[in-house]
């Protein structure tokens, strides 16, 4: 499976994120894509396009993270909205999608993505 996942730029997601989800079981069975994973990259509709699921890291607002899973909506491209505790998403969100993890720190997450993926 193609998995997307998309972000704000505004917390140290390197490390947050995308090493947590790169040491996982799930980099082992999927194609994770992390869009400045090696530099800014700019994101295309095509690569939503090309994409079996979006994986939106939501605890932070993010105007292009916004835009991208707009495009995701779409092109019908299923949405996993991820949160940490205590942190509030917009409820926009929920026109998108009815898919959301709430996780207490990275190893909770991994399980519950496991689990619904």
């Amino acid at each position: 499976m193609k998995i997307f996942v998309a972000h704000s730029s505004n917390f140290d997601f390197k490390n947050e994120l995308y090493l947590p989800l790169r040491k996982s079981e799930l980099n082992k069975k999927h194609q994770i894509f992390m869009p400045q994973e090696n530099g800014k990259e700019i994101i295309t509709k095509q690569m939503i396009k090309n994409t079996d699921v979006i994986i939106a890291e939501v605890s932070y607002a993010s105007t292009g993270q916004g835009i991208e899973l707009g495009w995701a909506d779409i092109f019908k491209i299923p949405i996993i909205c991820i949160y940490k505790e205590g942190s509030k998403y917009s409820t926009s969100l929920n026109k998108l999608t009815d898919k959301f993890i709430v996780y207490k720190d990275f190893d909770d997450l991994i399980k519950k993505l496991t689990l619904l993926l």
